[in-house]
């Protein structure tokens, strides 16, 4: 089974320049996890809380940094996850466009 969060949307500190530091801006992540369901399923509205909880309370510079720490921690909750598609976007930074990052991971089962 592949549970998949979009557009989830929150403000938050991430950025480099000292306006990113200064205020939170508008960050979306989209999630693809794949697990066997036989085994467990995935509470998607806390997986949402944790992915919300974490970017918030780090206050990330790098998207990079941002990506690898949703990662770890979905894997500390969740070592179910076979297989992790993550996108991390800053819709406002640029005026013409959005900025994002994505990486996608498959685990042994």
């Amino acid at each position: 089974m592949t549970i998949h969060i979009e557009a989830l949307t929150f403000e938050a500190i991430i950025g480099l320049l000292d306006f990113e530091r200064e205020r939170p801006q508008r960050v979306i992540v989209d999630l693809e996890a794949t697990y066997p369901y036989e085994d467990t399923f995935l509470d998607y509205a806390l997986i949402v809380e944790k992915i919300m909880a974490h970017i918030k309370s780090r206050r990330y510079e790098l998207l990079e940094d941002a990506l690898l720490g949703i990662k770890k921690e979905l894997l500390e909750n969740y070592p179910q996850i076979t297989a992790l598609k993550l996108k991390i976007s800053k819709p406002d930074i640029i005026s013409a466009c959005a900025v994002a990052l994505s990486h996608t991971w498959k685990f042994n089962s």
